[in-house]
């Protein structure tokens, strides 16, 4: 996700939905993108665009003393 908000700041906030495919919100609950609408008053939107991506292709454990 990228925040397109232009909001500063940090804000802690809790969500409740029920996880699964977008076509499955029934009784059980709002689905992630309907909680967001609801409860945050946010609006999520699909954009396609270049994002950073770290790659790591190896790593190994190292036994150290304590």
């Amino acid at each position: 996700m990228v925040d397109s908000t232009g909001l500063l700041g940090n804000y802690d906030f809790e969500l409740s939905w029920v996880a699964g495919n977008d076509m499955a919100a029934d009784s059980a609950g709002p689905t992630l993108e309907q909680a967001v609408q609801e409860q945050l008053g946010l609006k999520l939107q699909r954009k396609k665009g270049r994002v950073e991506v770290f790659v790591i292709d190896h790593a190994e454990k190292i036994p150290s003393e304590n």
